[in-house]
């Protein structure tokens, strides 16, 4: 099931890859959201406010560690593009060996500055105990999550964007059984939610790693490819360190972002949780499309075809025009509706949805830069341009700060609620203007930059 992205129709090639991604990405965010639905219902709004007020902490510490994992894999889908199959198997044995490094430290890191980065954030006290209870267990499932995105990572730079759907959605229904078991049956609360979580991103790892290991010959390693490349641990680290920073600086703005929301109590809280959650489903075909174009640009640059590159980002470019679009049609008119899903039918919804509209309306407006940046930033990344790539991070965290700096000095909600709008604009425009630096900057030194 793999697919070689250097012929055919870049319109087609994408739209095929991104659709499976799509559906994975969506299940992905069920899979999330089945935390704060089932504690929303079943705990309570404000258990469902503290799941929500760890989401950034989560981004930064699971986004670190992903990002990196997913670093290691564009020089497996550059080898694969170049046709060096033993080249490729050396990447996939070199990325997971660092990836075991990488998941200790960041175990061991995230769960000593809990505490201090809970109290800084602003962290209402009434729901202070459940959102160090869920982000704690969390933090203990970073292995699994790394690995589960590292295998889904492998495959995709082969072309197959499929298998790893099937998996995730198995694990996603698990999902949903385990919280049910340990949130219901066991009352472990915000803990038990969080368990379920890891419990079921380890399953998909394991499912992952048997799959390529039985059905996909060109990224099994061999028993002489077990030892770290030193060639090859520097070309990831090089693509994987910048693309973790990003992350990252990506994650401290968010959580900047959420330091100002907390400000303005649990009630607010539980409705931008809410609206967060709505949005993250509505936006995952530019997350799926972005992720497409990591594979693409990846096996294209290994082949050394700037003009397929080019192509390809304009492609991806109109399918991203039209659907952000309806995604922000579909936001505004769908909000209050969807809302629903996360509240037991005992909640005062009046008093959350003007918290979660106003939110949701200010981002609605920028979703075609967020595409820009989904699409540019993946690209100049396949191209192995990692380091660019970390700037359009420091600009997005430079527009969250200025912005959450205002809300917090005026007390303006609509200020704080607009960081995300503030920096997508400022990123998507950055974005553009570093694509083309990339192509020039390939095109004048003859792809000199491809790895050998």
């Amino acid at each position: 099931m793999e697919t070689n992205m250097t012929q055919g129709s870049p319109l087609k090639l994408i739209l095929h890859f991104m659709l499976p991604l799509l559906i994975g990405n969506i299940f992905q965010q069920f899979y999330n959201m089945a935390d704060t639905i089932i504690v929303g219902h079943f705990v309570g709004s404000k258990a469902l406010a503290a799941v929500g007020s760890t989401g950034t902490i989560m981004f930064l510490v699971i986004g670190i560690s992903t990002g990196m994992a997913t670093g290691f894999t564009v020089l497996t889908s550059q080898k694969y593009g170049a046709g060096d199959f033993d080249g490729t198997k050396q990447s996939v044995s070199n990325g997971i060996l660092l990836s075991a490094v990488m998941a200790v430290v960041m175990t061991v890191l995230s769960l000593l500055v809990m505490h201090p980065l809970l109290a800084l954030m602003n962290t209402p006290s009434d729901i202070y105990n459940d959102a160090y209870s869920y982000i704690s267990v969390i933090c203990i499932g970073t292995a699994a999550s790394i690995y589960y995105n590292l295998f889904s990572a492998y495959m995709r730079a082969v072309g197959n964007s499929r298998v790893p759907v099937y998996f995730l959605v198995f694990s996603a229904l698990l999902n949903i059984v385990l919280d049910l078991v340990f949130v219901i049956n066991f009352k472990m609360g915000t803990a038990g939610a969080a368990w379920a979580t890891d419990l079921s991103q380890a399953i998909s790892a394991v499912l992952c790693l048997i799959y390529i290991y039985r059905r996909m010959p060109n990224l099994r390693p061999e028993a002489h490819h077990w030892r770290l490349n030193r060639a090859y641990t520097k070309h990831q680290l090089e693509i994987g360190l910048p693309m973790a920073v990003q992350f990252g600086i990506t994650a401290s703005g968010t959580m900047i972002m959420q330091a100002a929301i907390n400000m303005f109590g649990s009630t607010a809280v539980a409705g931008f949780t809410a609206a967060c959650k709505v949005q993250n489903i509505l936006t995952q075909g530019m997350i799926s499309i972005g992720q497409t174009m990591a594979a693409y640009s990846g096996q294209n640059y290994g082949k050394m075809d700037l003009a397929r590159i080019r192509k390809g980002t304009n492609a991806a470019m109109k399918i991203s025009f039209i659907y952000s679009v309806a995604a922000g049609i579909i936001a505004c008119l769908s909000l209050k509706y969807l809302m629903r899903l996360f509240f037991s039918a005992d909640v005062d919804m009046a008093s959350l949805l003007p918290w979660a509209k106003t939110y949701i309306y200010e981002c609605a407006v920028f979703y075609i830069p967020l595409c820009m940046i989904f699409i540019y930033r993946n690209t100049i990344q396949g191209c192995g341009y990692g380091g660019l790539a970390m700037l359009l991070g420091f600009t997005e965290l430079g527009a969250r700060l200025i912005t959450a700096v205002f809300a917090m000095k005026f007390k303006s909600y609509p200020l704080a609620a607009g960081c995300d709008a503030a920096a997508w604009f400022v990123t998507g425009i950055e974005s553009l203007g570093l694509f083309y630096i990339v192509m020039k900057d390939i095109k004048k030194r003859g792809y000199t930059k491809a790895i050998t």
